[in-house]
């Protein structure tokens, strides 16, 4: 059962070949032999699930089931508020926060489609590093290799996805956090346009998204968390449940291998880009290798960016607390700080013009390649690929969550242990064709649901 992907079991369901109680007490059972080595989900909430699950099959018995994910097990990434359980924003300072008492827009479409939130998901101090690292849940591992970082910072519910611990996941983006988790796990997740999602409280650059297996599931997600909510400010979307595969033939695909800032793409991953576009090529499309749409460099002003908002959420903390997160954040906070309006306005204005001339390249082109991350992986233990300066790898993720266009990342190969993304982009609003074409891919590859060796070793005899 915990090899079926979501879509999979709705149609058990329907079919009555299986039960929600029997994949519910699965999902449990597999999430206390694999959890201890991977340390992906707190606050798991076996009691409750189970009488969820009970509530399922009882509506599936009887014909009526409450919406498309009834019966789902799903985790939610600790930023993201779910009633009844303790957000700590992956903080040591926040280890005896009180259990939410509402649902994030996210967690409230879920929970009325059906999908049983059972278990909240690890992620680094404030979100603000693309690593498992965390202060307040210890280090996240990638159940690919326990010794390779998990990416971040939706860290937990990447590697619970992996590890066939539960089907679907949500987590959120600011500069690639849901993107980079699934390059690192070996899954499929998507940054929507901004604004398709709604979500609670508002941010600019912010967006949540799922994390799926197969891309079947993240289109059945998306239908979900894209309905609108009377409180949010964004307006969702309409979403189909399900897509075929995008016809590619004449689209015109741009190959990007450089941004212009930031580390050089491995070779390795170059070989996997450059086979994912052959693929692309092999559907019909037409494939144009694109220039680096920048010439200067702009990722360390988003890492001053990122340090000011570290700094003001550090400051909502108790002053006694402020110290307890990992010494990378308290760096960044303390830069954060002691930023001027001037410096700050000034590193605003080189991001701004670096989402400009990135939408700007990509206009012309119906999607565009590009390597989610230009380095596979890097220690379990690290803060970043350069934990000195833990943001210089996310270039190629980062200036969409300012430009508002989605990606999604797919799996296209390994190098060495660790899984690599690839990343199709679209232009804003482009969503569902994104997804499309994404499934055209995921087909022509035979990619979906694969896992790693751990998600058996790791069971006891």
């Amino acid at each position: 059962m915990w090899k079926l992907s979501a879509t999979e079991l709705i149609e058990a369901y329907r079919a009555g070949t299986l039960s929600p109680v029997d994949v519910m007490r699965c999902t449990l059972e597999r999430a206390a032999e694999l959890n201890p080595a991977i340390n992906a989900l707190y606050d798991i909430d076996a009691e409750g699930a189970m009488a969820a699950a009970e509530a399922s099959a009882a509506r599936w018995k009887a014909g009526a089931p409450m919406g498309p994910l009834d019966g789902v097990p799903c985790i939610v990434k600790d930023s993201i508020a779910v009633k009844g359980m303790r957000m700590l924003r992956g903080l040591a300072a926040r280890h005896d926060a009180g259990p939410d008492a509402e649902d994030s827009p996210p967690a409230a479409r879920l929970r009325e489609a059906g999908a049983i939130l059972f278990a909240k998901s690890t992620m680094p101090d404030m979100g603000f590093l693309g690593s498992g690292l965390s202060s307040g849940h210890g280090v996240t591992r990638n159940p690919w290799d326990l010794s390779l970082n998990t990416g971040g910072s939706s860290a937990g519910s990447a590697a619970a996805v992996a590890a066939g611990i539960a089907p679907i996941a949500i987590g959120s983006d600011v500069g690639g956090s849901v993107r980079l988790p699934a390059s690192h796990c070996g899954l499929v997740a998507l940054k929507p346009t901004a604004g398709v999602i709604p979500h609670l409280p508002y941010s600019r650059d912010r967006v949540a998204g799922p994390i799926t297996r197969t891309v079947a599931d993240a289109v059945l997600l998306m239908s979900v968390l894209s309905q609108p909510d009377p409180e949010a400010f964004e307006p969702g979307a309409e979403m189909p449940a399900a897509l075929a595969p995008l016809d590619l033939a004449g689209k015109r695909i741009g190959l990007l291998l450089s941004v212009g800032d930031g580390p050089a793409v491995a070779p390795e991953v170059e070989a996997l880009i450059r086979g994912a576009a052959e693929v692309f090529r092999g559907l019909g499309a037409r494939v144009e290798e694109m220039p680096a749409p920048l010439d200067f460099p702009f990722l360390r002003k988003l890492s001053a960016y990122f340090s000011v908002k570290a700094a003001g959420e550090r400051a909502a903390l108790p002053e006694d607390r402020r110290g307890q997160m990992l010494p990378v954040l308290t760096a960044c906070c303390d830069a954060g700080e002691a930023m001027t309006a001037l410096d700050f306005a000034s590193a605003m204005s080189t991001v701004d013009k670096a989402q400009r001339l990135f939408a700007r390249a990509c206009e012309g082109y119906d999607f565009v390649l590009a390597p989610t991350m230009p380095m596979a992986n890097y220690p379990a233990e690290a803060a970043g690929a350069d934990p000195a300066h833990p943001h210089d790898h996310v270039g190629f993720t980062a200036l969409l969550n300012q430009s508002g266009q989605p990606g999604a990342t797919l799996p296209c190969g390994f190098a060495g242990s660790s899984p690599v993304g690839l990343q199709l982009i679209g232009p804003a609003g482009g969503d569902i064709a994104l997804l499309a074409a994404a499934a055209a891919f995921e087909a022509a590859q035979g990619a979906g649901a694969a896992f790693p060796a751990l998600a058996e070793a790791a069971v006891p005899a």
